[in-house]
Order: C-alpha cells, then structure tokens, then sequence
C-alpha cells in the first residue's frame, strides 16, 4: 500500500496542470488526483481497455475504482489490440465479465480458440462481434448457450462449420437475434435458418471459385439444410461480394424468398458486386416498386444489370434516402439526377452519401460530347439540392476542362464541388484536377490510323500509361483545385486514381480490368503532377490519401510539401506514380516520408521498387507504423534492411512484400521475421514473389481484415456505413 501512495504523491509532483503568473507570487500544483471523478472519467474515457485495465489501474486505488466504472467498460472493442496476447485477453476477459454489454472481437486472428471460451463468461453481452476469430462449431454453440441477452452477433462461417453441432440453447438464442452478420468461406446458410426475428442482415460472401486443389466449388453443399426464412421482420439487408460465380450464385439463394415475398418493414438494401456482368436478378423491379410504397427508405445500391430507370424512379420516389450507389451504372445517369435534382425524391438534403463511380463511365475515346463526362452545371445543382453530403464517390468518370463558363457561371467542376462545405471524404478521377489540355499531351488525342495500320500496332497494357521524357506538369495550373481545397477545407479521406490504373495485386483483377481504360487514352489526367500534390497542404485534416496511376508526377516534390504541412496523416497509399519504368520520385519519397511522424499504414506499388537500406530507413521515421504493404513486379528488396526496419518499428505487425526475387529468398526471410519477431502475437508476415504461380493461395490464407487494407484502391469513400468496399 505505501509503493501505491508513493506513486500517487510522485504522479501528484509530476502531473502540473497550471501555474499562475509570477507577478501574482502565487503558484498552484494540481495533481490527478485532485481532478474530479468526471474529468477523470473522460481521460480514462479515451485510454485502451487493455491499458486501462492492466496498467492505469495498478497506479492508486482511486484510479482503481474508476477504471471499473461501468461507463467505461459496458461497450469494449479489442479489434485493434494487436499487442495483446492470449494471456492478456483472457485476463480481461475475466474483468469485464460482470459489465461488458458490446463486445467487439473483430479481427482479433491471432487469438486461440481456448481464449474465445472465455467469451462465455460475460453473461450479459448483448452484441458480439467475433468476425475473423477462430471460432469451430462446437465453441460457439457453447458462447451462445451462456449469452442468452444476446441481440446482435457477427462470426465466420468457415468450411468446418456444422450447423448440426449447434446445441438447443444456441439455437434458442440464435431465435432472439435481431441482428446478424456472417463472412461466408464457404456455400453455408450459416445460423440463419435459426433467426426468425432478424431485422437486420449483413453478409459477406468471400468463396473462391476453386479449392486449393484445384476442384471446383459449387453450391450443391447447400442442399438438406433448412430453408432461409422468409425474413418477416428484416428491415436492413446488405451484401459484399468477392469476385467469383459461386459468390453471385449464392447470394441470389439467399435472396430467392424477395420473388415471393417483400418485407414490409425494409428500409435499406445494399448489394456490392464487382466485375461487369453481374448476374441478372428477376426480383430487381418489384423490390424497387416495394421500396418506393412506404417512403422510408434510407440506403439502396444494387448491381447496374438489376435497375433501369424506371425502377429507380419508382425506387426512390417519395423517399429521403441518406445513402445511395450507382456504381458503374451509366444507364442510370438521367435518371439520378433527375431524382435528385428533379422533386424525385422527398428530402434531398437527408443525403449524406452518394457514390457516383463509373455512372457515366466509357472509353476516353468514345466521349463524343459533353453529355458524356460530368458536367460543371450538373455538379453545382447537385451541390445546392444535396447540400449535406460528406461522402461523395466520382471515380471511373471523366471531366475535360475546355475553359468555358457554365450556365452559373461555373468554369470549372472543381470550382461546382467546392460547394458541397461539408464533405469529408471524396474520391476523384485524375482529369478532374486538370485546367486543360497539356500541350504536351496533344499528341495521345490525334486521330487513330488507318485499321490497316492498327493491326501492327503493339496491343496497350492495361494499367500502364504512356509517359513522355520531354514533357514537365510544373507549368500545369491548379486554380481549380485551388476552389476545390478553399471550399472544402475539412476533408480527411482524398482519393485521386488515374482511369488507367490497375493493380497488379491479382485477388481483385478480374473486377478492376473491367473499368480500365487502355494507357494514354486519357490525356487530361496525364497533367495531374507535382504541384497538384504540393497544393493538397490546404488540408490540415487529412488523415487518409490515395494517389494511384498519376504519369505527371514527375519527381514527387509535393509529395514532401504535403508531408510537411498535413502532419496527421495516418493511411498513405500510392501507385503507379510518374514514370513506370524507372521510379523518379524515390528521393522526394524518403524525405516525405521522414515527415510523417503519425503513420499508421503505408501501401506502395511502383513496378520498379528498390527497397534498399535507404528506404527501409526512413520508413523507420514513421515510429506508429502498423501495416507495410509492398508491391512490385521488377521490384528488389535487402532482406537486412527488412530485418532492422522491424526491430526498430515494434509497433509494426503487418509485413507484407510482393516483389521480384526467388521464392528461396523470399521463404527465408518470411521465416526469419515470423521467429525473431514471434513476441508480437498479431504478427502478419508475407513475403512472396509476385509472379509466383502459387500468389492467390498464399493471398487466400491472408486474414480478411489485413486483405482488405493491402487490396485498398477500389475505393474507400462514399460507402453505406454496413457495406465496406472491395
């Protein structure tokens, strides 16, 4: 008892909290002790359950007391405690179990299956979230005996998944949800057969087309189990799709009871399917005409062969909505604004995100008038009807800027989304920033030849622009952007992807390939460079940044600028920047990046990578690094640096390589930094070459929540909030 008061007197001398001016002679000490318990309540408010739990409390016993209060211990999250071991865990576990009412797991892969046990503890849980745990049949059937209060629940559901193994009071609890969220890895109804009061339904199907053996996947498993329930009292039903057929085949069996039967109540519908040619779904038209009856509809995306414009009018007629996606759905275009800006629906500004990616999206060279691009005037009238929007999504289209003065006056599109004050996130395809045409670039617009010519042409690559030595982006103005960056000062997500940009990441190929446009094809995006990133220092909130296929950056000089005046960045992601044959801007890079003292996670992918000692030097400058995502096809890396850069970089524990080399090499050090490093219990490291034949299963047995965040340029910002984004 006297080392903690000793403490308490040490923390009491330390901690000053103000000192009056010496004219007074007059000064006060105010230690921590003598703040209120509600001032303390909202530090400790602030501090990881982790530590809170395991060390503040250890301090004094007043601190003691607080740190059990139930106010700070009823909604707990360990999603990104990636310090904290199995030992950790389950001593807190013990802690919160007379208090936790929310409990967020989500992501936690490192954990053993003896620690979720302990989940089963913590009788009064009301939400659970163990999404990415590894949790077999016979464990959760064991969690969902004990948590009968249990509401709200989010799991894998893994090939070993045996519904059967389900004991009759899992089942009696799974009766009572509420609200489910299921990852499928494999063709599974999961628990839901069990869920008649379900009002809200989110799920991610995540099943590759073929087994690691090569044998196909097919949705025959299904067949004996229960049938779906009719969803009597669903009201939110969102789904996420890997690439794949198996994935769109078994959605359409959890959706085939909306052929017979519409929930009354359902207010949000959200389907993300990537690739170009989702598959048909004859229920699409009388869902719509059902979502448009009672005028509650909050959130809706659906697939672009699902919706023609008459459903949509039908769809959003009488509504305020709060969230809407159109993502790749040219035909659609009229027909949304018309709705938006036309008295379609009944409350415009109620919307707060709007994903417009791809929406008027075809070849540069088939954009044969301005009814074909995104329109100053259209934007401005969308920013005076929606004026609450945060979230706004334009990648996949195009603007060319041709100098002339809109209806309003508006000469620039920039200068139209400068009106929408309070966005937080945008996303923007390259030509957008441009002020006009490069005359450098002329020469990419010229007629094409003669076909006879065509055919001895070299076929384009896709994903790699056309760069020219001679031509320099420093003379390029950025008034536009200019407007954009004075209008909407408070963004911390920005986005600027090149319409020629495709990752060479393979999990997401099949779908990306279809939106991308063969190098050169857009000339306006190629005179985005160095002093488009310098301006982007007028956002002192930035948090987030995506630069991905850009060929005017040159030396990457603002990029430091940037660094230097946007100090919280914490999420960089860049690709494809400048020069794809010789990587330009690697000085200015290792400079920006000795700037960044805030960084979290950092992904770059440049075909000509050298991560030498240099570079793995100044990334150790990012002392909060996390998560390193490396890839490059012609890349090289020095195994030595790679090692120092994670002794000195301990927070970091995710390591991901993709590059050049022997699979020998690449094994060997993966090996090395997995036992050197095994103290760091969330540890992730992958290191592969990239053409390897074996990358989509090495790839595959990559945690969800780490594969999301290395697959990061299908865009992040203007999504629903239950439907993240592949």
């Amino acid at each position: 008892m006297g080392a903690v008061c000793g403490i308490s007197e040490d923390m009491d001398r330390q901690i000053v909290q103000a000192e009056c001016d010496e004219d007074t002679m007059f000064s006060t000490n105010v230690g921590m002790s003598d703040l209120s318990d509600e001032i303390l309540l909202c530090i400790l408010h602030h501090v990881p359950v982790c530590d809170l739990l395991m060390n503040v409390s250890n301090v004094c016993h007043k601190l003691h007391t607080l740190c059990h209060d139930k106010t700070l211990l009823t909604n707990v999250s360990l999603s990104e405690e990636y310090l904290a071991d199995d030992l950790s865990v389950r001593y807190i576990l013990r802690q919160l179990a007379n208090h936790v009412q929310s409990l967020s797991l989500n992501g936690c892969y490192w954990l053993s299956g003896s620690t979720m046990e302990y989940l089963a503890r913590c009788r009064g849980v009301t939400h659970l979230d163990v999404t990415g745990c590894r949790i077999t049949s016979l464990c959760l059937s064991r969690i969902l005996s004990s948590l009968t209060l249990l509401r709200s629940l989010a799991f894998n559901v893994t090939p070993r998944f045996n519904f059967g193994q389900l004991s009759s009071e899992a089942v009696d609890t799974l009766s009572r949800l509420s609200e489910l969220r299921q990852t499928l890895l494999t063709p599974s109804y999961g628990v839901v057969p069990c869920c008649a009061q379900l009002r809200k339904l989110m799920l991610q199907f995540d099943i590759p087309d073929v087994t690691r053996e090569g044998v196909g996947v097919c949705c025959q498993l299904m067949v004996g189990q229960s049938s779906v329930p009719h969803y009597q009292q669903l009201e939110e039903f969102t789904a996420r799709l890997a690439p794949g057929e198996v994935n769109q085949t078994l959605l359409l069996l959890y959706l085939a009871v909306f052929s017979v039967h519409v929930p009354k109540g359902l207010r949000v519908f959200l389907v993300s399917i990537p690739g170009p040619n989702p598959a048909h779904w004859p229920a699409a038209p009388s869902l719509a005409q059902s979502l448009g009856q009672r005028g509650d509809l909050v959130a809706l995306q659906l697939p672009r062969t699902w919706l023609d414009s008459l459903s949509l009018k039908r769809a959003l007629e009488g509504n305020s909505p709060k969230h809407l996606s159109f993502s790749r759905c040219p035909a659609l275009w009229p027909q949304v604004f018309q709705s938006l800006l036309g008295g379609g629906v009944r409350d415009a500004t109620q919307l707060m995100s709007l994903n417009l990616s791809g929406i008027n999206h075809g070849p540069y060279s088939e954009c044969r008038s301005v009814e074909d691009q995104l329109g100053a005037e259209t934007m401005s009238q969308l920013a005076g009807g929606c004026s609450k929007v945060k979230h706004l999504n334009l990648m996949h289209t195009h603007y060319h800027h041709e100098k002339s003065p809109g209806v309003d006056g508006e000469t620039h599109l920039c200068a139209s989304l400068a009106k929408f004050r309070h966005l937080v996130s945008l996303t923007l395809p390259a030509c957008a920033l441009s002020d006009g045409l490069n005359p450098h670039h002329i020469s990419t617009h010229k007629i094409p030849p003669p076909l006879l010519f065509q055919g001895l042409k070299k076929p384009p690559r896709v994903g790699v622009q056309s760069y020219k030595p001679d031509s320099d982006s420093s003379g390029d103005s950025t008034s536009g952007l200019t407007l954009l960056l004075a209008g909407c000062p408070f963004l911390e997500t920005f986005e600027l992807i090149g319409p020629g940009f495709a990752s060479a990441l393979p999990r997401l190929e099949p779908c990306t390939r279809g939106s991308v446009e063969p190098r050169g094809m857009c000339a306006w995006a190629q005179g985005v460079g160095d002093t488009h990133l310098a301006a982007l220092e007028a956002l002192p909130h930035l948090r987030r940044l995506t630069l991905a296929g850009l060929p005017g950056v040159l030396r990457g000089t603002g990029l430091i600028q940037l660094a230097r005046q946007c100090r919280d960045l914490q999420v960089i992601s860049l690709a494809n920047l400048g020069s794809l044959k010789t990587m330009n801007y690697t000085p200015a890079l290792l400079e920006a990046l000795k700037l960044c003292t805030q960084l979290q996670e950092l992904r770059l992918e440049q075909p000509y990578l050298n991560a030498n000692a240099s570079f793995f030097e100044a990334l150790s400058c990012c002392s909060r690094l996390q998560r390193v995502c490396l890839i490059s096809r012609s890349g090289t890396f020095d195994p030595s640096a790679v090692e120092t850069f994670m002794e000195q970089c301990c927070h970091v524990i995710m390591c991901h390589i993709f590059m050049g080399g022997t699979l020998v090499a690449c094994r060997t050090l993966q090996k090395v930094l997995m036992d050197r490093f095994s103290e760091r219990s969330a540890l992730s490291v992958v290191i592969y070459p990239l053409q390897h034949e074996d990358l989509p299963s090495v790839i595959r047995d990559i945690p969800l929540t780490l594969l999301d965040r290395i697959t990061l340029f299908q865009s992040h910002v203007a999504q629903p909030p239950h439907l993240s984004p592949l």
